[in-house]
């Protein structure tokens, strides 16, 4: 039930060594300036890059799971700082890298590549490079913007303490009387099993009054992080915040706009859901956390074995090797499966090239976490076969694509849980709200949050004022857009900006979970349907890697996003859930 990263490092002092071996690494890269120009130089200097990636990467990653065990832990948290001062060096001192390559001119670098079967793993990303060479600045401004990468990331550096490593958990005192700790892991399950909306309202308060009272500090962090955009944006010669994030992968901000226009003008059968579950549970007014009340009673929990056991059953019709995969990330010492105190909350996967990959879980037994953990096992499936597939330097997939295996495992566990089960009343309406509300939270919630990014960037663009008021109205008015709801009335709600870690640690992240979203719901219909060569498709785009720009990938594997008609696909997907549902309720 825990993580054994003996697997990285047999010991922290074998993690020291790692440590100094990458400074070694850093200090040679660094000597290779104003030589690249020379084969062997060159040769010599990718080849080490080759290096970095096996041994710093590692040890990057053995500091940062061990810190997200315990954010409290001191030790940990110096650990982690430390090689987060190192990647600033090797910022520092690869700055020369870029300008230099730029200089040498495209067909001399790959005249290079193309003398030594070793360096053509490199040759897609020096065509990225040369691609963007617009958008690269001269070495002594990219050494300068590589002594301020530290400063730059500070916003990041400080939600994390503000957020995890400072925060306390409330205990609450519940209707039947019973004290309990209420945290951001363990709220929704409590919420869930409430039947009292004055119980509800208190649970929810306990955890978002924290980041209301926190209000101008987080607005304070946040600026922090546009500013850090803005002026990357305006040193890199971008149009804007977002093309600067969507450039490097060559993917259209016509993608993003036309998420977010069809999600914005595809509302009415959200708004017809929640009006469904409002007559259904009989509330007086619906309250965005309300959208944890189950529909059925279903007091079922599960453990952790049999979330497994289910996942492992509903893809027992795919090939052996995907089964294979799917059995060894899960097994034991690389899922950390539950809450404990100081652990970072949420879920994830943790992947490095070559090396197997780490899930993080907060296992509360409930139906939602027996769809993160199929969820979760998907990034780690794609990642081995990614590995597998890839030289070292091509097998980190884009964030494009990385939600894609974990949804197509998502929409596959819930068919098969449709099929297997007794179908009752009960059993088929807690099945289509989970449908829906996969919907309603991966495709909506996060194209609203991807629309915030995009109205909060413009702020910092146009030099507007960034205040706690100025962002909450941002999600106020998007909340009425969306759900025809007023969270004022919620007094706290309004402050889910500075609830949401991507929005600090990764801005424009998080539309990636609406693309990938459409995107594998297509490519499960054509696998579901036995569309010709479907499965094969899919395994190659996880095969892929990073080895091509992700819009591409896509293509290949059947799905094309320059179209608004892969989105509205998931509207209509909706509509007829939502029509099920409503027929099932009064049947």
């Amino acid at each position: 039930m825990n993580w054994d990263l003996t697997y990285l490092f047999p010991t922290k002092e074998d993690w020291e060594v790692g440590y100094n071996k990458t400074i070694k690494i850093i200090d040679k890269l660094k000597n290779y300036k104003g030589k690249l120009g020379e084969y062997e130089m060159f040769k010599e200097y990718f080849l080490l890059q080759l290096e970095f990636t096996q041994v710093g990467l590692k040890t990057y990653q053995y500091a940062s799971l061990l810190s997200d065990l315990n954010k409290k832990d001191a030790e940990n948290s110096a650990r982690l700082q430390k090689m987060q001062i190192l990647f600033a060096k090797l910022r520092q001192a690869t700055s020369f890298e870029e300008p230099e390559i730029i200089s040498l001119g495209k067909e001399k670098v790959m005249g290079f590549i193309s003398r030594d079967k070793k360096l053509e793993e490199f040759r897609f990303s020096l065509e990225k490079l040369f691609r963007r060479q617009e958008h690269i600045l001269d070495d002594k401004s990219e050494s300068l913007l590589a002594n301020y990468a530290s400063l730059a990331n500070s916003g990041r550096s400080l939600y994390s303490s503000l957020s995890v490593a400072d925060i306390e958990p409330s205990d609450i005192m519940l209707d039947n009387g019973e004290i309990t700790t209420i945290t951001n892991s363990n709220y929704r399950a409590y919420i869930q099993k409430s039947r009292s909306e004055k119980e509800r309202k208190e649970i929810f308060e306990s955890v978002f009054e924290y980041y209301a009272s926190h209000k101008n500090t987080y607005a304070n962090i946040y600026k922090t992080v546009l500013d850090a955009d803005y002026a990357l944006m305006k040193t890199r010669n971008y149009q804007s915040c977002l093309e600067s994030y969507l450039f490097n992968n060559n993917i259209p901000t016509d993608v993003y706009h036309s998420l977010c226009n069809v999600a914005r003008n595809n509302t009415k059968y959200v708004k017809k859901y929640l009006d469904i579950r409002k007559k259904h549970l009989g509330l007086s007014k619906t309250h965005t956390y309300d959208r944890f009340l189950q529909l059925a009673k279903d007091s079922k929990e599960y453990s952790f074995e049999d979330a497994k056991e289910l996942f492992f059953n509903s893809i027992k019709h795919f090939p052996s090797d995907f089964q294979d995969k799917a059995h060894d990330v899960l097994k034991t010492g690389f899922v950390d499966v539950l809450e404990k105190s100081g652990k970072r909350t949420g879920a994830y996967s943790s992947s490095m090239p070559n090396l197997h990959p780490y899930i993080l879980l907060n296992f509360s037994k409930t139906l939602s976490d027996v769809f993160t953990v199929a969820h979760e096992a998907g990034h780690s499936i794609h990642s081995m076969f990614a590995s597998e597939a890839q030289p070292t330097s091509l097998q980190n997939y884009t964030i494009f694509v990385a939600e894609v295996a974990s949804t197509f495992n998502e929409h596959n566990l819930l068919d098969y849980i449709i099929k297997e089960s007794k179908a009752s009343k009960e059993e088929k309406i807690a099945l289509l709200q989970s449908a829906i509300d996969d919907i309603m939270s991966t495709f909506y919630r996060q194209t609203l949050f991807a629309i915030y990014e995009l109205e909060s960037h413009k702020l910092i663009e146009n030099n507007q004022p960034i205040t706690a008021d100025a962002l909450s109205k941002i999600m106020i008015d998007l909340y009425k857009e969306f759900y025809d709801l007023d969270i004022k009335e919620e007094e706290v709600k309004e402050f889910v900006w500075a609830y949401i870690p991507h929005l600090f640690y990764t801005p424009f992240y998080v539309y990636q979970y609406a693309t990938s979203f459409a995107a594998s719901l297509k490519i499960y219909e054509d696998v579901k349907t036995g569309k010709k060569d479907a499965f094969t498709k899919y395994i190659s785009l996880l095969k892929s890697g990073g080895s091509k720009y992700p819009v591409q990938q896509l293509k290949d594997a059947g799905v094309d996003l320059t179209e608004e008609a892969a989105f509205k696909a998931v509207v209509n997907r909706l509509e007829e859930l939502v029509n099920e549902l409503e027929e099932v309720l009064i049947s």
